[in-house]
């Protein structure tokens, strides 16, 4: 137990990581560490994705009742859409992973994943459990409950169909299943829970924010004097942080009510129904209780520690911090005197010992900067680190300082009271930074590398100083990050983690691109080269291409400057002759590869290689960075996907392309030759229309940006003078007056077709946007991704013309995934079909249709079909 216990110590240590910077909320943060260094009990709340959370009350818990508490996500979100940015799938779930952490610093909870992954929208937990294998994340939430050891868990949602979502279901049944599971060594052995062992959590509730009635009730809207505000106002700061979800939230003030029900019970005195006062009816929370469990040579130890806690608190003085430190020294050593009994102990201890080393580094008032000079950095080369370490308050220190991954050396130095000490030290580390659930490829919905059924951002940062200081006699470790600290001139100081990326970066444009088949095209491919290297160097590019193309050039050779784009006083060394070197920006630096050919219809590959001082490269990385989250870097290989299309552009055809939510459209469409000029939504009132046939609108543009719905009167004129208007679907906001040219309705939750290879039935063979310029047939409704329509209208104005109709699996048909009227001399066609999904994936039939709705005309509006809906 010995070695556990220090293990512990460190674990703990390490979850001072994230806020150990600033040193938190100063005299509010150690205040409330010190009132809630009593608190023994732990919650686990259950649910399916990034938002899923009931933010309110996890705030609630952690920073109002002190209470250890953590949130699993079955998912990270990666197949929602993104109202901030292009980025979807992984690159989303990395945005979203971010934002959950986000969040959790704010309102105080810890955060777990499983390695499912959010394949989109799913109707029933029968079709979830189609891509997500019940047994594997079943494992892995039993892991997380097993890890966390909560006495309580919640679960958000029901289990059951009312739940909306596939995912929402499945979150909730697993939940009562890890419950019940938990404890049970034989169904579920150590050995598929990352050797952690069982536990019994003691009762289980479901959120009554959905309906239903609650056992137990409590306002939210409680008010922190501690922090000036209330539990709801720093929820909804939390929640605010799902920014690419557009949930920012209201500070509300005032009384806030909200409810959980108790559904399952292993303490005696409670049993489901019951009305309660706490969630912890029933369980006794005293230390008597930790105490009871501890080994009979223990049980002494555990007895001091509420007394050792008392002394704490009567010691706290927010103006005179370096009070409380001998006290908590003394709570310190007794939680490291602490041997044996019950996997609660342990787990007490080591929350206990992770609140008293954070509150010893606030009232310490030892500050630090661990920092390099830049912030990406070769994994071939070493990286220098800078650790300066200031003691602030009236008491003398030691300070001693290591690193991950290790640095040849350790040293120990002191600092007078008001002093400071620095080290400067070199580590090398050759794994590159990325997110560690993205290392390997997911097999089907599942992340292939296991979770590590540890909070997420709990583990030391992969490069980091652990700082252990000696301030009064009351020693301390903590975690900082290594970071790349600079000056920005609108937004202040900014702090970014520093990255290992290999030393030649190589990325292309558009890793899936759209060729026309069966004819000779031209098309630019660019190449480019990122250094992270700390010199300049010469690299060679060259490109692998499948049979039937051919490039201009076999290789390209070019000068490459170190990180900082400097060539070391000697100028840019120039390329081969022929060679066609683009200037980029600092370190960076562009090849174009002019490649000519014919391709027949199919899937073709090109990859791009660089070589430079015996080393090859042949993968980069996408920057993912928000100002609301730490930067991600996503890497692939350098190749890109042609898929060659057997399309047919109209001639004469113009088209304005307005972007909507997570929208990579218009690139795909360029690619097929459709001549094509993008406008933003806020330009299109002033913006000259009359020379396009055709403007597009993309998915949910009116919903993001309200500068569209004001200009939607002019676009719908656009049409009535003979042009064609195609918009992509929207949500709700399409059922109101004057968005549509003729009424729709729509039902919550949405009609729509999730399942990708659903049966598509045409209902008018003779539509012209089925006939021409591409014949769609069959063919064109295969190898669609992730869904067919959303947000379908349940009825429509009988002026629409229909032509297919789909459905789900037992669902009724739905006609209005295509809707398509006429208006004044022109067309109003209206999409709920994914082609922002299949244009981007090189779905041919994706590309043929959208192609067809382009050069939509009065003819394709026609005469709407017999008996058309109301």
């Amino acid at each position: 137990m010995k070695k556990r216990i220090f293990a512990a110590v460190a674990a703990a240590a390490v979850l001072s990581s994230q806020p150990a910077r600033a040193q938190g909320n100063g005299a509010a943060e150690l205040a409330e560490l010190v009132r809630g260094l009593g608190v023994n009990t732990r919650v686990l709340m259950i649910g399916a994705h990034p938002d899923d959370e009931d933010t309110q009350l996890l705030t609630w818990l952690a920073r109002g009742r002190h209470v250890e508490t953590a949130y699993l996500s079955l998912t990270r979100g990666d197949g929602g859409q993104n109202l901030i940015g292009n980025e979807l799938g992984e690159a989303l779930g990395a945005i979203r992973t971010e934002e959950l952490l986000a969040a959790r610093r704010i309102d105080g909870a810890h955060q777990y994943f499983t390695r499912a992954y959010d394949f989109g929208f799913s109707k029933s937990a029968e079709e979830t459990y189609k891509h997500w294998p019940k047994d594997s994340i079943l494992r892995d939430v039993v892991s997380v409950v097993r890890d966390f050891k909560p006495h309580v868990v919640i679960a958000v949602f029901s289990g059951t169909p009312r739940d909306g979502h596939g995912h929402h279901q499945v979150s909730g049944l697993l939940a009562r299943e890890a419950f019940d599971l938990a404890a049970d060594s034989v169904r579920m052995p150590t050995s598929v829970t990352h050797d952690r062992a069982p536990w019994a959590p003691l009762k289980f509730y479901r959120s009554a924010r959905f309906g239903g009635e609650s056992t137990y009730r409590f306002d939210v809207g409680e008010y922190s004097p501690l922090r000036g505000e209330s539990y709801a106002e720093m929820a909804a700061d939390s929640r605010s942080q799902h920014k690419s979800q557009a949930q920012g939230t209201l500070r509300r003030k005032g009384v806030i009510m909200d409810g959980v029900r108790l559904e399952a019970s292993r303490v005696s005195t409670v049993v489901p129904g019951m009305t309660e006062k706490s969630l912890f009816d029933g369980i006794d929370t005293t230390w008597a209780r930790v105490a009871g469990e501890a080994a009979p040579s223990s049980r002494a130890v555990v007895d001091s520690i509420p007394l050792a806690i008392s002394a704490v608190q009567r010691a706290y003085d927010p103006l005179a911090p370096e009070r409380l430190l001998a006290s908590l020294d003394r709570v310190r050593q007794l939680t490291g005197e602490v041997r044996g009994g019950a996997r609660d102990v342990a787990e007490t201890m080591i929350v206990l010992t992770n609140r008293v080393q954070r509150a010893i580094l606030i009232a310490s008032q030892v500050g630090s900067d661990v920092t390099a000079d830049h912030e990406t950095w070769a994994d071939e080369e070493p990286i220098y680190v800078t650790t300066a370490i200031f003691d602030r308050g009236a008491a003398p220190m030691k300070a001693r300082v290591d690193f991950v991954p290790p640095s040849p050396s350790t040293r120990l130095k002191e600092a007078a009271a008001l002093g400071s000490v620095q080290f400067r030290d070199t580590i090398r580390d050759t794994a590159i930074t990325e997110p560690w659930w993205l290392r390997a490829p997911r097999v089907g919905d599942i992340f292939s590398t296991p979770i590590t059924a540890r909070p997420e951002g709990v583990l030391p940062s992969r490069h980091s100083a652990f700082i252990s200081a000696d301030v009064g006699a009351a020693p301390f470790g903590v975690y900082w990050p290594i970071t790349f600290r600079y000056a920005d001139p609108v937004k202040g100081e900014i702090d970014r983690p520093i990255a290992i990326v290999p030393a030649v970066s190589v990325t292309v444009d558009q890793p899936i691109q759209y060729v026309p088949a069966n004819r000779p095209f031209d098309r630019v491919v660019r190449v480019e080269l990122r250094s992270a290297s700390n010199h300049a160097r010469s690299v060679r590019v060259s490109l692998t291409l499948p049979r039937g193309l051919t490039a201009d050039s076999s290789s390209i050779a070019i000068g490459l400057p170190d990180y900082a784009g400097n060539f070391g006083g000697e100028g840019e060394p120039q390329g081969i002759p022929g060679g066609r070197a683009v200037a980029g920006n600092s370190a960076t630096r562009t090849v174009e590869f002019h490649v000519r050919g014919t391709l027949t219809e199919g899937r073709f590959r090109i990859a791009a290689t660089a070589e430079s001082e015996g080393h090859r490269y042949a993968t980069g990385y996408t920057l993912v960075d928000y100002d609301h989250i730490r930067p991600q870097r996503l890497y692939r290989d350098a190749t890109i996907e042609l898929s060659a299309v057997n399309v047919q552009v109209a001639s004469g055809l113009a088209v304005a392309y307005i972007p909507g939510v997570g929208d990579n459209v218009a690139p795909m469409l360029a690619q097929l030759g459709v001549p094509i000029t993008i406008v933003e939504p806020d330009k299109v009132a002033a913006m000259d229309l009359s020379r396009f046939t055709t403007v597009v609108v993309g998915p949910r543009a009116y919903e993001s940006s309200p500068a569209l719905v004001a200009a939607n009167p002019k676009l719908l004129d656009f049409a009535r003078h003979g042009h064609t208007l195609v918009v992509q679907y929207g949500q709700f906001e399409m059922a109101n007056p004057g968005m549509m040219p003729y009424p729709i309705t729509l039902v919550r939750p949405g009609d729509r077709v999730t399942e990708e290879n659903a049966a598509v039935r045409i209902s008018d063979p003779s539509s012209p946007i089925l006939n021409g310029p591409n014949r769609i047939g069959p063919a064109d409704w295969e190898g669609w991704v992730q869904e067919r329509s959303l947000y379908m209208p349940r009825t429509h104005d009988a002026r629409y013309r229909t032509m297919v109709s789909m459905n789900d699996t037992g669902e009724q048909p739905n006609d209005g995934a295509i809707l398509v009227a006429p208006l004044g001399a022109g067309t109003y066609v209206y999409t709920t079909l994914a082609l922002f999904r299949q244009l981007p994936a090189g779905v041919p039939g994706g590309a043929r249709l959208f192609v067809n709705l382009l050069s939509a005309d009065q003819r394709s509006a026609g005469t709407p079909a017999p008996n058309p809906k109301p």
